[in-house]
């Protein structure tokens, strides 16, 4: 991924910057999807098993990629929603407020990113 898959993928962004670049890498697997589809059916009413060959494994790559993408996500937020839990608790445990509250902060948003890959 080049531009803007490369800027919001960076350790340590937001969570929407980190959905930036998972939508960036499904838009890419669904664009494959598609394209192998239509390459696929042009070979199928045209004869050709060449189109029929390139547009089925086309098709593939961008069904891999989009599944690839949803597990990145969903294991990121696991882990924020972990993290945050964790978070949480020492802060509520030592009584700092601040800690408690980023790490519901981040417990929630794993949650969603979660359920955005689910």
């Amino acid at each position: 991924m080049h531009g803007l898959g490369d800027r919001c993928a960076k350790e340590g962004r937001s969570f929407a910057e980190r959905r930036c670049w998972l939508d960036v890498v499904e838009a890419k697997g669904n664009y494959n999807s598609v394209a192998g589809t239509v390459k696929e059916t042009i070979g199928n009413l045209t004869g050709s098993t060449d189109w029929q060959t390139t547009g089925k494994e086309q098709h593939a790559k961008g069904e891999s990629e989009i599944k690839a993408a949803e597990a990145k996500g969903y294991a990121e937020g696991t882990k924020d929603q972990v993290s945050g839990k964790i978070d949480n608790v020492v802060g509520a445990v030592t009584g700092d407020k601040s800690k408690e509250m980023s790490g519901k902060a981040q417990q929630e948003s794993g949650k969603a990113q979660k359920e955005l890959n689910s």
